[in-house]
Parts: structure tokens; sequence; C-alpha cells
């Protein structure tokens, strides 16, 4: 059948967001005639954030009303990442950075033909080993991880390259009315708004497989 263009607005300092790849790569994985082929976007979860971020307990405090809010606000993220198999090191992740970088180097993985692995490794880094991943020696050790040039990627970081575009691709988003990640629009026509179900992936992907098969039978 025809590839089938899954577009996911993700920011990997959001645990949704690393929840709902995980709940799709495990539909994929049970379908692996699925169509798809995945495009990252980048939208920042605090576009205002500092260069440097913040430390992460005043943040949440801060966003959340207290310790008690940013607890009873992340529990069910831990309850839910359990589910699906995943480990979250809250008590690792020491500041909340700014993801501009981060998300020029899933842009620069992508001509490369490694975003889907970049999006990966940068979730394991900030939700499992607690690195800070708004930190350009950091984010040129992961491009190295994933096969690209550590050197070329700290260079770049230096510059102001494509960080007009992200921006731009971020405002674009929230223009088109995406108000919170994950979202995924499949064929550039329909979205579908946060960390799906894995049952729910599994249904796109029969309806889309058995669609394509009745328009090869009427063809």
């Amino acid at each position: 059948m025809q590839p089938v263009k899954l577009d996911i607005l993700s920011d990997p300092i959001c645990p949704w967001c690393y929840i709902g790849k995980a709940r799709l790569d495990r539909a994929m994985e049970q379908r692996p005639g699925n169509p798809f082929v995945i495009e990252w976007h980048p939208f920042q979860l605090n576009p205002e954030m500092p260069v440097g971020g913040m430390d992460r307990r005043s943040y949440m405090e801060s966003k959340f009303g207290g310790q008690q809010g940013a607890v009873k606000a992340y529990l069910p993220v831990q309850q839910h990442a359990e589910a699906a198999g995943l480990k979250i090191n809250f008590d690792k992740i020491a500041r909340t950075p700014n993801t501009l970088d981060a998300h020029r180097l899933i842009h620069w993985a992508g001509l490369e033909g490694r975003q889907t692995r970049a999006v990966s490794v940068l979730f394991e880094a900030y939700f499992v080993e607690g690195r800070d991943i708004g930190d350009r020696d950091t984010l040129a050790d992961i491009a190295d991880s994933i096969g690209m040039d550590a050197a070329l990627v700290r260079r770049l970081l230096g510059t102001d390259a494509d960080q007009t575009d992200i921006r731009d691709r971020d405002r674009a988003a929230r223009d088109m009315g995406v108000s919170g990640v994950p979202t995924f629009i499949v064929a550039s026509q329909h979205a579908v708004p946060g960390a799906q179900p894995t049952e729910t992936w599994l249904n796109v992907i029969d309806e889309l497989i058995g669609a394509a098969a009745a328009d090869g039978a009427e063809n």
C-alpha cells in the first residue's frame, strides 16, 4: 500500500509525548506492515524559557502552585509511563531546559534520516538519565551516539542556524490551533491529539490497510 505521512508535533521534555511515542511504537511493532512515514515537528512547551533553562523544582512549583500541586500533576504521568513500560526518573532531572537547540538537533537529524532515533535518545537522556538536553555539549554527544557528526553539530549549535525556522514552525502550529502535544496528524488531514492508547493506533492502522485494500480491489 501507499505510504501514509504521520506528522508528530512534540517536545522532548513533554512526558506525554514520551508516553505517546511508546504507545504508537507498540502498535507499529504489532503491525509491521503499517504504512506510516513519520516526521517530527517542533512545539515548545515553554517557548519563553530562559536560554539556560531553570531549576526544575522551582519551575514545577511555580507552574502547579507549589510542591503538592506538582506531585499531584505528575502522579498520573508516572502511572501511565509505567503502564507503557517506560521508566521516568523525575528525581534525576535537575533543570527544565529551553528546548530550542534540541529541536534544531531533531531537524538536522531528519536531514540524515535519523530523526526518530534522535527523538528516542533525547527522551531517554532527559527522562531516564536526567541529562540537561539544553546543554550543547550534551546535544553534541547525543548526535554522536546516533551516528551524526558531533563536531559539526557543536559548531552549528554555536550559530543561529535554523533558530528562526524552528520558532516559525512552532508559531505556525499554534496558529493552526495546536495548543498541546503530542499532536499527531494523519495523512495531512486528521489531527489526533494526546497520548493515544496503542489500541487506538491499531484501529487507525487497520482502517488504513482496509481502505487501501478496498481501493485496490476496485481498481
